[in-house]
């Protein structure tokens, strides 16, 4: 069997990338598997929200074969590659003429749709499921999503892929510490990725400053671009605070390094489009604590590994809570990590991810799993 694969890959500075070119690797050793190829017994097409994805997205409609849905709301990329008139029929398509006035309301307010919990609620995803064969998702929330737009809809849920790391000099995390004051015995927090509104920052920001008032050893590390300038500016003041530490964008190396000198990985979605994080199957792969929010996306995730966090008005006193007692307890930090050492070792290697992969491929096209 010949399998087309499209997706963005490195360099491309995204997490689809970096998970696609892990993907491939697996893939490629079960079976024929071509980058952007025209012709395949079936095409594997990675789709996100945002404008990376929209020539895949197009393809995917022309040449239908089996979606990787790794966002499961495609609001934002209809939103930054749609007309008016386009976008009110893509929404009419999706949920009705009933829903028009809706689509025109929510086109007017577009520039409030990073953080507007209505644009999440309607994922957009009619066209690209009816289209293609066979849909996969990474969790059950994101399952849930596909079946709201078309109930009879093939899907196949294959939990995100970690990929170990290459080794790094075990000195340099405690050189990372030191270079930046971080005490020995403090607690450092870590938030990685790509800084937009979900990723709840300025909760993140007042929550870790009550904590250090309590506490002065404790640190947290921001490492990432803004997406939002609205965001950056009303974070700035925060920044400036105490026992905090910024980064940009990080290499492959330095990432590396700042993921194995932190203690705990803060990593909220809020709004969730269905995601499940590459940076927190990376995290618990290597062993660090989780904070996510809590929800269907990451119920999948091995117990005892994470901490969820209610989104809404409780989650700033929830995550000064949670930041509070894995700050003071090591042993309770201990375990979280080694819950997930062992969790995503056993569900989320590449092997296994590939091997369900190549089983819904063969599946779909209609050919046993040795073609």
């Amino acid at each position: 069997m010949k399998v087309g694969f499209h997706s963005p890959l490195p360099p491309a500075r995204t997490g689809v990338a970096d998970y696609s070119a892990a993907l491939l690797a697996g893939l490629r050793k079960m079976g024929e598997v071509e980058v952007s190829a025209k012709q395949a017994d079936i095409h594997l097409y990675h789709i996100g929200n945002n404008q990376l994805h929209l020539g895949i997205y197009r393809q995917a409609l022309e040449q239908p074969g089996v979606v990787v849905l790794h966002d499961a709301v495609l609001q934002h990329l209809f939103l930054g590659s749609l007309t008016q008139t386009q976008y009110i029929e893509e929404f009419v398509y999706n949920y009705g003429e009933w829903k028009r006035g809706r689509a025109e309301q929510l086109w007017a307010e577009r520039a409030a749709s990073a953080t507007d919990e209505r644009y999440f609620r309607f994922p957009m995803l009619k066209r690209i499921v009816a289209a293609s064969r066979a849909v996969i998702v990474h969790n059950a929330g994101a399952a849930g999503m596909v079946r709201e737009h078309l109930p009879e809809a093939r899907i196949f849920t294959i939990p995100h892929l970690f990929e170990p790391p290459a080794e790094i000099d075990p000195l340099a995390p405690m050189e990372f510490r030191r270079a930046r004051g971080i005490a020995v015995d403090g607690c450092l927090f870590g938030v990685f990725g790509f800084l937009r509104e979900s990723k709840r920052l300025l909760n993140v920001l007042e929550a870790f400053a009550q904590l250090r008032a309590a506490l002065p050893t404790a640190a947290l590390l921001v490492a990432g671009e803004f997406v939002s300038n609205d965001l950056e500016r009303a974070c700035v003041p925060l920044l400036a605070g105490p026992g905090l530490h910024r980064l940009p964008y990080l290499s492959e190396r330095d990432f590396q390094v700042a993921a194995s000198a932190i203690d705990v990985c803060v990593n909220l979605r809020a709004p969730s489009a269905g995601e499940t994080s590459g940076i927190a199957v990376r995290m618990m792969g290597i062993g660090k604590p989780m904070l996510l929010t809590e929800g269907p996306e990451s119920k999948a995730f091995p117990a005892g590994a994470f901490l969820p966090v209610p989104a809404g008005i409780a989650e700033r006193s929830a995550l000064a809570d949670y930041m509070g007692i894995l700050a003071l307890n090591r042993p309770i930090r201990s375990e979280m990590g080694q819950a997930g050492i062992e969790g995503i070792g056993s569900l989320h290697s590449v092997e296994t991810v590939s091997s369900l992969y190549w089983n819904a491929l063969c599946s779909t096209a209609g050919l046993s799993a040795s073609a």
